[in-house]
């Protein structure tokens, strides 16, 4: 059976989440789109860790259920501490098998800060002491360090992270066997380290509404009584393809920290003309926000284009939605889009089928003329994007890509074609 996971979201109890971010409207929005598993996030917080533990049904498997959808405990916590005379702030998530690990994990956190305060808490301790109380709960824990490209709270960040896996998680470095590339880049850029070979590279949402779970996630396929938590964490630890298929990716130019730039000024500019600035904004003189790709290409010892063996394949998505509110021209939060939506779950059951698996023929009779095509263009990969810098997400365009890629151009951006 093919098994979608997304293992990284966040609850209602974290901030700027939205409040429909409960196990009914997660469970309702996980079979629209076609995720069979998702993470529960944010098992550190007392209320959310109670309403889990009343709530989801035990398999006895390491994974629960709740409303036909599985889920396994998961959590992200950030960390900020001195290292290298520099702050660090990283963030890692933690997948758990059972309540009586999370029940130890968080006894011991809890001294450490105040895990009330938010969904994803802030410790004032290291990445690599969160790793070992992980471990010393239960040897069947699963850290991984989340996003780790953002600049701002990863490994890898411009801002605050580090070169290399070692130097963040110390001596515990060697229970990490997978990192999670985040919005903003995808399996290529992560290929062009020879480093990071020995990683399994995972996809997830990290959503904090309902709407966007599944925006990138990890496509599994399993026997019936293969699916439990020790037979997926295997299959990531040892990067089996056999089980581990694909991984589902934004395309990495619409991540928020794909490019440098600097918001308040609206300069969004790739590395290489960054690197022209002196990494400085040419209008306010003030430090650009180096983004994701800039940060690549600096620990990066292969060319673009390189595929190391035994790779986990990978395929770009738009979300649904996204697509509609591109063909029909308004905006995505709309009645009109909404209904083209629903009208779509319907007939074909899930979004990700309808985005990868129906046919030609089957879409344009179904939807909007200009809504089939979009979908086929994602396919095709016939996308044009607007690189996101500092914080904004970046634009996909399926519709007139020829033409604001000329106007880019034009004013002057440098290598936008480069993201087609």
């Amino acid at each position: 059976m093919r098994l979608i996971a997304d293992l990284h979201i966040h609850s209602h109890f974290s901030r700027a989440t939205s409040e429909h971010m409960d196990l009914e409207h997660l469970a309702e929005s996980a079979k629209r789109k076609g995720i069979g598993l998702l993470g529960t996030g944010d098992f550190t917080h007392p209320g959310w860790f109670a309403e889990l533990k009343q709530r989801l049904k035990p398999r006895g498997d390491g994974l629960f259920e709740f409303g036909g959808v599985l889920f396994m405990l998961t959590s992200e916590i950030s960390n900020i501490f001195s290292s290298g005379g520099k702050l660090r702030r990283v963030h890692t998530c933690i997948c758990a098998p059972s309540f009586e690990a999370v029940g130890q994990i968080n006894e011991r956190l809890g001294k450490k800060g105040n895990l009330s305060a938010d969904g994803r808490p802030m410790l004032g301790i290291s990445a690599a002491e969160l790793v070992e109380i992980a471990m010393s709960a239960d040897r069947n824990c699963f850290p991984y360090p989340a996003h780790v490209w953002t600049p701002w709270y990863s490994v890898f960040g411009s801002e605050s992270g580090f070169d290399s896996m070692e130097e963040c998680y110390g001596d515990q470095a060697k229970h990490i066997h997978a990192l999670e590339t985040g919005l903003s880049s995808d399996p290529p850029m992560n290929w062009r380290l020879s480093k990071l070979d020995k990683y399994c590279l995972l996809s997830n949402s990290d959503s904090h509404s309902p709407q966007k779970i599944g925006r990138e996630a990890n496509v599994f396929e399993f026997e019936g009584k293969e699916v439990a938590y020790n037979s997926i964490i295997n299959a990531i630890k040892q990067k089996d393809k056999s089980r581990f298929k694909f991984t589902v990716e934004f395309f990495p130019e619409e991540g928020k920290y794909h490019w440098d730039g600097h918001r308040a000024c609206g300069i969004h500019i790739p590395p290489k003309e960054a690197k022209k600035f002196g990494n400085v904004c040419p209008v306010c003189r003030r430090p650009l926000t180096i983004g994701v790709l800039h940060r690549v290409e600096e620990l990066a010892d292969r060319p673009e284009g390189f595929t190391p063996p035994g790779a986990i394949p990978y395929i770009h998505l738009v979300p649904l939605s996204e697509v509609v509110a591109d063909a029909l021209g308004v905006g995505e939060p709309t009645k009109a889009v909404r209904e083209q939506y629903d009208a779509l779950i319907a007939k074909f059951g899930t979004e990700f089928d309808i985005l990868t698996a129906v046919k030609p023929d089957e879409l344009r009779e179904a939807a909007d003329e200009r809504v089939a095509e979009g979908i086929l263009r994602v396919r095709e990969g016939k996308v044009f994007v607007e690189p996101g810098y500092d914080g904004v997400y970046g634009k996909v365009s399926l519709f007139g890509g020829e033409k604001k890629r000329e106007a880019a151009m034009s004013s002057g951006q440098k290598g936008l074609s480069e993201f087609v």
